[in-house]
């Protein structure tokens, strides 16, 4: 049964279907896994067989293999390095702009991330290189441009969609390992009561969750706004036997959610995040990340990938949970009573 509301008509979570709810969600044909990053410390050596510094944002538990895309196999340089926030800033910015980096100068990233020029240098160097131009040109051998489309082959909106494509194959690359989702799935269904937390841009993708989650789990409970009472809402969870707490992070992110994820790991909840990057802000508060990348081409970022990431949590959720079929059948015999659906 899908994990959505109906028999006969369904409103489904994103269409992912369980054969039952004991196996585990795979994703057919993905043939490469990305990373997730899970919060820990230690030292790291770096490429030119120095330790890094500053402070570690989590250590990189990569699958098997290696996704073959520009944001992956720049993913996979930054691996292994314990960096600054400013460093993971703009690790960040690079990941997000895979395709575009490695024709940049360390001015127009230094722009692109919001950091100093010297910082960018000293990221470089962080990274074993000599200095920014040493590690540029390695980018252009690692990160080369990918084919361009014939001029005018496509417009601005179906550049938008085609990204949004290439963010979605991505997450298919991440999913072949699915044990890190597997794992986030028991730690959510472990929790009772469980917080959702999703503040601006993220609201919409932690309302999404939680809707379809509370048919399955007993008790879930939507952060969605911020303020003064959001610590209150944390503590009050914490109280009534809560051990993990979800959050959605998305760009831009609020400084609120930083704020929240620290105080939810300082009253021993265990954090779950899925967020634009794994190197995005919210890394250095968030126990077990999962990582999906935004669209950027349009005035207003898409989330395509963040949203089917919820999904197919959702399911690893349902997977965690022993009567979740038995829900999910009692509430469609409820809804057929009262006619709750028209088809």
């Amino acid at each position: 049964m899908n994990v959505g509301e109906g028999a006969a008509g369904r409103e489904t979570a994103g269409g992912a279907a369980a054969a039952g709810r004991g196996a585990a969600t795979t994703v057919p044909g993905a043939a490469v896994a990305g990373t997730a990053v899970t919060a820990g410390t230690g030292p790291a050596v770096g490429p030119a067989g120095s330790a890094g510094t500053g402070t570690a944002a989590g250590t990189v538990a990569a699958g098997a293999g290696a996704a073959d895309s520009p944001a992956s196999r720049l993913q996979a340089l930054f691996e292994g390095h314990r960096l600054t926030p400013t460093q993971r800033r703009i690790a960040h910015s690079m990941v997000r702009r895979a395709a575009d980096v490695p024709f940049l100068s360390s001015v127009e990233l230094a722009e692109l991330a919001g950091v100093s020029q010297p910082s960018v240098t000293r990221f470089a160097v962080a990274l074993g290189f000599d200095g920014y131009p040493a590690l540029r040109r390695h980018l252009r051998e690692v990160v080369p441009a990918e084919p361009a489309a014939e001029p005018g082959a496509y417009n601005e909106y179906q550049q938008a969609v085609e990204a949004e494509i290439e963010n979605l194959r991505n997450l298919a690359e991440l999913l072949a390992d699915p044990r890190p989702v597997q794992k986030a799935g028991r730690v959510l269904a472990a929790s009772r009561p469980l917080p959702v937390l999703g503040l601006r841009a993220a609201a919409p993708q932690a309302f999404g969750f939680t809707y379809f989650a509370a048919k399955v789990h007993p008790d879930v409970r939507l952060l969605n706004e911020g303020g003064t009472m959001l610590h209150d809402r944390i503590d009050a969870a914490v109280r009534a036997g809560a051990s993990a707490l979800l959050c959605f992070a998305l760009p831009r992110h609020p400084r609120e959610v930083l704020d929240a994820l620290g105080y939810a790991k300082d009253a021993g909840l265990t954090t779950v995040t899925v967020a634009d990057s794994a190197f995005a802000p919210v890394a250095a508060h968030s126990d077990l990340l999962l990582p999906a990348a935004v669209g950027t081409g349009l005035a207003f970022d898409t989330a395509c990938a963040p949203m089917l990431l919820g999904r197919v949590l959702l399911e690893a959720l349902c997977d965690g949970l022993p009567d979740a079929q038995s829900r999910l059948e009692e509430f469609d015999t409820k809804a057929a009573a009262r006619g709750l659906f028209v088809e």
